[in-house]
């Protein structure tokens, strides 16, 4: 027994925790206080996360076959509303619980018609959480239901409460007497036999952002379009006055030519196979192109998984095993050659895999979906693969032999990569205790979560910023010009070249099959080049180089870049930093901005160190960009259209965007 008779006070305080303390968190209250563990974050992610929720209640009635119309429309007033042709849900009383369905779904946690009681067989919900957690953290909420010759509304506010019992309405006239809206719901332009329309307001208190991004749902809507085939999907935003349309007939083919309308494909005829096995329906799809970079998207039960899983793993699998198997039975790969390896298979490759299998039984790890978890799957995925592309290489012994010929080549570049690194980089800080980069100006601190690496634009640029550095925390590396553009790079060349070499040696973390993001020296990895179309210029190239070759410390939000100003103003002893055309613009319309004198800075090694630190080193002022990948497929597009070989695509690109565009021409 722990004697506390010199402490009487923490005696006390010790035994104070007794059942008073024990609380019991009723309804939807938990999702209010814990949000992360049902929707990931508060931030923009979490934001879109609760639309996904209910556009997803829509896709499962798509996928069942008895929705083929899906609708998004945003708001000025900051809320969203998803339409959907479907059954509609069902608003009739449940036995035993005295309310209806439609308000245990929306109001309790794990109710709904996706635990196997013959609503659905295919569906991404599993938990019966989705709905009532958006509407759990919601300002308000509204459901109208119209199932035959009826329509119903209900509506809810502040987390979920109900305000307006399930009424019946006349769907000729515009819904009045709407507790929260700032228009009339009009119903007749959705002219259905039966369908469901869901209209919520995010909670500005819980949510860092309630301001939906509109690229977001273009992606989304026109990915679950490519996904399910014959489905039209609607996306209205009235904020701006803009509408958007998709609709495709060829599936996940047509995703895949997508995918690759910037880049040369090798194979013409794009592989595509879909089998039922052991009750999961498998769809693959693939095509070759000649970039170095991979594309892989997979998918279950309609629900992206960008962290893949176990479908993913068979795909892989069947992959590599076909692909060495007809290698050796062509002669394509000699008896003296190692087979190739799943990297050497992912050069080029775009492909697309979904999984389809009974909600009961899906298995995802964590209530955001991200990887998929059935063991089941792999087998299934990787017998429907292997015997797919066996007949797929036998039909088309053109195709096969191109597509193992791009593999070879990975191979010895792989090869190639690899002694390159065992010479070059093995002495270095990669190997642990080898020497920096003689430029590098490192930091004292040795706790990587408390540093950052400034990767500077030029030796003038990168003597102020070591001048004008917290030492303690901030390293400089100063790489002089323009890096290699990597986009069209294979490792081998990445490692030859000085300024890339230094930059990996830098981080320590390795670079390809070595990476290792436990060595990684800094937190922050901060592009800082000049404010103009040069430094833009460098900027991208930078980027290229870490999403190719090192896409992880993006993922994981290592990459940032400085955002130094552009103009400096001077009125007597005073002084303003503008950090853009526009802010240059709003200033001289000022009475300040009248009277000053305008310098434009020509670089950034035109500043000195206390400027350098005041306007772009200094945590306290600076402005810092986080470089994030909100749609990995959108991402792949843009880098292979701005940085590729193929001009037309971005001749189109500029043509397009030229007059919005803010081009510096001093």
């Amino acid at each position: 027994m722990v004697n506390n008779k010199e402490n009487p006070k923490s005696y006390s305080s010790k035994y104070d925790y007794d059942a008073e303390q024990i609380q019991v968190l009723e309804g939807l209250e938990p999702v209010r206080v814990r949000p992360g563990m049902y929707i990931g974050s508060t931030g923009s992610e979490g934001l879109h996360h609760l639309v996904t929720e209910i556009v997803n209640n829509s896709m499962d009635e798509a996928i069942a076959g008895f929705a083929d119309h899906i609708k998004i429309e945003l708001h000025k007033d900051g809320s969203v509303a998803v339409y959907d042709n479907g059954r509609g849900i069902p608003y009739a009383i449940k036995k035993g619980y005295n309310v209806s369905a439609l308000e245990l779904a929306f109001t309790k946690l794990h109710a709904g018609g996706k635990f196997g009681g013959g609503g659905y067989k295919v569906s991404s919900g599993l938990h019966g959480v989705g709905a009532s957690v958006t509407n759990a953290l919601s300002e308000w909420m509204r459901v109208i239901v119209h199932r035959g010759e009826e329509t119903v509304i209900q509506e809810y506010e502040n987390g979920g409460h109900v305000v307006r019992p399930v009424e019946k309405i006349n769907r000729e006239k515009p819904v009045t007497k709407l507790k929260n809206a700032v228009w009339n719901l009009n119903l007749t332009g959705w002219d259905n036999e039966s369908g469901t329309i869901v209209q919520f307001k995010p909670d500005k208190t819980i949510f860092e952002t309630i301001d939906f991004n509109l690229k977001h749902f273009i992606n989304q809507l026109r990915e679950y379009a490519y996904l399910t085939a014959g489905i039209k999907f609607e996306l209205v935003d009235h904020r701006v006055n803009t509408s958007y349309t998709f609709y495709f007939e060829g599936g996940i083919k047509t995703f895949i030519r997508a995918l690759n309308r910037n880049k040369t494909p090798l194979n013409p005829t794009i592989f595509y196979t879909q089998k039922e096995v052991d009750n999961v329906m498998v769809e693959v799809a693939l095509q070759y192109n000649d970039t170095y970079t991979e594309n892989v998207l997979a998918f279950a039960n309609h629900l992206k998984n960008p962290e893949g899983g176990t479908h993913l793993t068979g795909f892989r699998s069947a992959l590599t095993k076909v692909v060495n198997d007809y290698a050796r039975k062509n002669n394509l790969l000699k008896e003296k050659d190692p087979n190739l390896s799943g990297d050497d298979l992912r050069e080029g490759l775009t492909a697309i895999i979904s999984v389809k299998l009974d909600s009961a039984t899906l298995q995802f790890e964590g209530q955001t979906k991200a990887k998929l978890g059935n063991s089941n799957v792999r087998q299934a995925a990787e017998t429907v693969v292997r015997e797919g592309l066996e007949q797929f290489f036998e039909e088309n012994p053109k195709d096969a032999a191109t597509i193992v010929e791009k593999n070879i080549l990975a191979l010895k570049a792989r090869i190639a990569a690899k002694a390159a690194r065992d010479t070059v980089i093995r002495k270095t800080a990669l190997e642990g205790g080898g020497v920096l980069p003689g430029k590098l100006a490192d930091c004292s601190k040795r706790n990587a979560a408390e540093t950052e690496l400034f990767i500077v634009e030029g030796d003038s640029a990168g003597g102020s910023a070591k001048q004008g550095r917290n030492r303690e925390f901030q390293a400089i590396l100063p790489l002089f010009g323009k890096p290699l553009n990597s986009e069209r790079a294979r490792l081998d060349k990445i490692i030859d070249n000085d300024r890339l070499k230094s930059l990996v040696v830098a981080l320590g973390a390795g670079i390809g099959e070595q990476y290792n993001p436990d060595k990684l020296r800094y937190n922050k990895l901060i592009v800082m080049a000049d404010a103009d179309i040069d430094g833009a210029h460098i900027s991208t190239l930078y980027l290229t180089f870490f999403y190719r070759h090192m896409k992880e410390l993006i993922e994981q939000g290592h990459i940032y870049l400085a955002a130094p100003p552009l103009y400096k103003a001077i009125n007597g002893k005073e002084k303003q930093y503008l950090f853009d055309d526009r802010e240059r613009e709003t200033f001289l319309k000022t009475e300040k901005g009248k009277k000053a004198i305008i310098q434009r800075f020509k670089g950034l090694g035109e500043m000195n160190a206390e400027e350098l630190w005041e306007t772009t080193m200094n945590p306290e002022t600076r402005r810092l960009k986080k470089i994030t990948i909100e749609d990995a497929a959108k991402a792949d597009e843009v880098f292979t259209m701005l940085m590729g070989d193929e001009v037309p695509p971005r001749k189109r690109f500029i043509q397009t965007h030229a007059k919005s565009a803010n081009i510096d021409i001093t």
